[in-house]
């Protein structure tokens, strides 16, 4: 049985982030995989401490040496078939836990010895972003470029990567309990009601496609 492992990076759970992870994971699981869902915020650690263990002569395992709650995570990556990262982008990028964690999960990876990536085999990932901004500004807040080099490292990684984005979320329930007057809160609620169920749909796709053979 293949096994598929869904990371959330938003302190939020069951929210938007949250609901695509779950979205996909059921994708995966109609495809007969085995699924894991793991809220970062709910890890103690931190992110890479540059200590090089990971790329000393002679070490046996290509893994973060930092011995914290993080650790087991990151030996069940080694053990699984596909890896999905989930984030909002909070000021221009992934979240602080998510950050960090990207930092533990990929660089141990990384090889300097001239080899594409030191991970022990090839498997799938996938990232999904969810945003406040609309999709037509993502060039004037400058998002292409960290989203194209987060997939590119996915890729140099594991193999296979591919990238989802989710815009215009809606980020309260009740908008008038808010100082939010740039947004129409009205408006937000219904693309939450008609556009995100498209985009869970479009999740599930995702998890699907990393979960076949």
């Amino acid at each position: 049985m293949r096994k598929v492992i869904a990371f959330n990076g938003s302190p939020r759970t069951k929210w938007n982030t949250h609901t695509l992870l779950e979205h996909a994971l059921s994708g995966a699981k109609s495809k007969g995989a085995e699924t894991e869902l793991i809220n970062l915020y709910d890890i103690d650690y931190k992110g890479c401490r540059s200590c090089f263990a990971c790329k000393r002569k002679g070490a046996l395992l290509e893994q973060c040496a930092i011995k914290d709650d993080l650790l087991p995570v990151l030996k069940k990556v080694r053990d699984c078939d596909a890896v999905l990262l989930g984030s909002p982008v909070y000021l221009g990028c992934v979240t602080g836990e998510m950050r960090s964690f990207m930092e533990r999960l990929l660089f141990p990876y990384k090889s300097y010895d001239g080899k594409p990536s030191t991970f022990p085999k090839k498997i799938k990932s996938a990232f999904i972003y969810t945003m406040n901004i609309r999709a037509d500004e993502l060039p004037a807040y400058g998002y292409e470029n960290f989203l194209k080099a987060n997939e590119r490292y996915l890729r140099e990684v594991y193999g296979e990567a591919e990238t989802m984005l989710v815009t215009e979320t809606q980020q309260f329930s009740d908008y008038d309990h808010y100082a939010a007057s740039r947004f129409d809160g009205p408006a937000r609620k219904q693309r939450h009601e008609t556009v995100f169920k498209e985009d869970c749909a479009k999740a599930f796709a995702l998890g699907a496609r990393l979960a076949a053979g």
